[in-house]
């Protein structure tokens, strides 16, 4: 008894199937399709921190979350002008701490602000236009401040850095 062949697979069947756009290949948009896909993430991860936070800490997580949304917002603009597709958010991300607790909320919330600096500052370095580079200096600015107030609710000290998005 032989078996029965395969169906083969229609190229009908692929068309459903999702498609990235590629990271763009010059540096300045690129820094900016990194700091979307960044964006994307915090704002998952705020929904964690969110879960997990004190109800003295909504206020800080409610505005901290509009931040980030508007700032993506505005970013996937930007790139749309240059005509590049932004980075579509994933359907989850890997978090680097474990958030079980108030603590280990306000720790995420520290470090996903500490990576959106990082990213916005390579937007600033990267910037050839000067909407880009001032639309990153405010990011960069947002986000060290909302760190510092997250690590004051954590009472770490310092609770900023001199150069944010450094390793200086």
């Amino acid at each position: 008894m032989t078996s029965p062949e395969p169906t083969p697979t229609t190229t009908s069947s692929r068309a459903a199937e999702p498609t990235s756009p590629s990271r763009p290949p010059d540096d300045d948009a690129a820094a900016l399709f990194d700091a979307v896909a960044t964006e994307h993430a915090v704002i998952y991860g705020y929904g964690l921190v969110s879960a997990h936070s004190t109800p003295e800490a909504n206020d800080l997580v409610s505005t901290a979350m509009a931040e980030h949304r508007e700032r993506r917002e505005a970013a996937i603009a930007m790139l749309e002008g240059r005509s590049v597709d932004a980075p579509p958010p994933a359907a989850g991300y890997q978090l680097p701490t474990q958030v079980d607790n108030p603590t280990g909320a306000a720790n995420l919330a520290v470090r996903m602000e500490e990576d959106t600096a990082v990213a916005w500052r390579a937007v600033l370095e990267q910037g050839t236009t000067g909407e880009a580079r001032a639309f990153a200096v405010k990011a960069l600015t947002q986000a060290a401040m909302t760190g510092a107030r997250w690590s004051r609710v954590l009472g770490v000290w310092p609770i900023t850095v001199a150069f944010p998005g450094g390793s200086e």
